[in-house]
């Protein structure tokens, strides 16, 4: 008697073999007691054969048959990791067929793309998950637990920054920073991930006054630098800055003022600064799996995928949804207006 479907691994395909494929590849190995990889598609499969050295027991398939894969009734969810200017066939191809899409951001180049993948899905009714592996991070964590709790009173300020550097040599690469490929630059590409976090715990913001340009420091179609000021739905102020600009490169922070202290989180630590003067280390992140011939850890990875399973197989939500990833799709949207027109953004609450 076979063995029943909720109990197996579920079958996973992987289009897509770019930067980001060896550390999914790495995650879905370790993540072998619930997901096994079937197959990696990509254009031309013979430059995909690198990801056999991060895959551990028996290899995929590698491919450029994408209607195999849709037909396949062994593989139950696709892991989209292509650039956004090829995801709404390939989407609607998947969700037809009823496989459930766990996507690298961002959902679109536009938020007018991104909800219409959504829309798809949606009407497929299939999963749709994304990959904002921030939120699993211990520090993010343990800041949405003290948030929620409400022990620090009321949220007065936000800081949301991001303050990056990439060589030329990234943007180099054909299609990067450009509007048709990516859909812009250092704000849907790199500030997303914040942008995602930060709204997570901050709920949503109501109104944009913002400014975009791109440097003399990089030769590039769309934004390396993005600075705005926030208002939120709860009467908090803020302030976002994103840049690939600034160097050297530092870690993403964000910091949350609040009534009885503050909350400042990076990727590494959170820290809580009491208005009596006291502060104290409440998280930290745990040192990355061994992984020598992988350049970043894959854990946070594993633990998203790991989640949407869960998710698939139990009918809940996955940890960030297609139409939750909207939000920070829409304020992007919205900072460009402002930059674009001089004029405040508003957004619906």
């Amino acid at each position: 008697m076979d063995k029943p479907v909720e109990n197996a691994r579920m079958g996973v395909a992987l289009v897509g073999a770019g930067m980001i494929a060896k550390t999914h590849v790495a995650a879905l190995s370790a993540a072998g007691d619930v997901a096994r990889l079937h197959a990696v598609v990509s254009r031309r499969p013979e430059r995909a054969h690198y990801l056999k050295e991060y895959c551990h027991g028996v290899e995929p398939v590698f491919t450029d048959d994408l209607t195999g894969i849709v037909n396949d009734p062994a593989i139950q969810m696709v892991i989209v990791a292509t650039p956004p200017s090829v995801r709404n066939e390939l989407i609607s191809a998947l969700a037809v067929a009823g496989k459930h899409v766990l996507l690298e951001k961002p959902v679109g180049r536009t938020t007018e793309e991104a909800v219409e993948v959504v829309e798809i899905c949606e009407r497929a009714g299939v999963t749709l998950g994304v990959l904002f592996q921030h939120r699993v991070r211990a520090p993010a964590v343990a800041a949405k637990r003290i948030v929620e709790s409400g022990e620090l009173g009321r949220l007065g300020l936000v800081e949301i920054a991001v303050p990056l550097w990439r060589d030329q040599s990234y943007y180099d690469e054909p299609g990067r920073g450009t509007y048709a490929r990516d859909g812009g630059g250092v704000m849907i590409t790199n500030g997303i991930h914040s942008l995602d976090l930060a709204l997570s715990l901050t709920g949503p913001v109501t109104r944009v006054q913002a400014m975009t340009a791109t440097t003399p420091l990089h030769r590039m179609e769309a934004e390396d630098f993005a600075l705005a000021g926030l208002t939120f739905a709860n009467g908090a102020s803020g302030s976002f800055v994103a840049s690939t600009a600034m160097y050297p490169h530092r870690t993403e922070v964000i910091t949350l003022h609040f009534e009885k202290g503050s909350l400042r989180m990076d990727k590494d630590t959170l820290v809580l600064s009491r208005r009596d003067g006291t502060s104290e280390e409440v998280a930290r992140t745990a040192p990355g799996p061994e992984e020598g011939i992988l350049s970043s850890r894959y854990d946070w990875h594993q633990a998203v995928i790991e989640d949407f399973i869960d998710a698939v197989r139990t009918g809940r939500k996955p940890l960030v949804t297609g139409r939750e990833a909207l939000v920070s799709h829409r304020l992007i949207g919205a900072i460009e207006t402002s930059s674009r027109t001089g004029r405040p953004v508003d957004l619906p609450a």
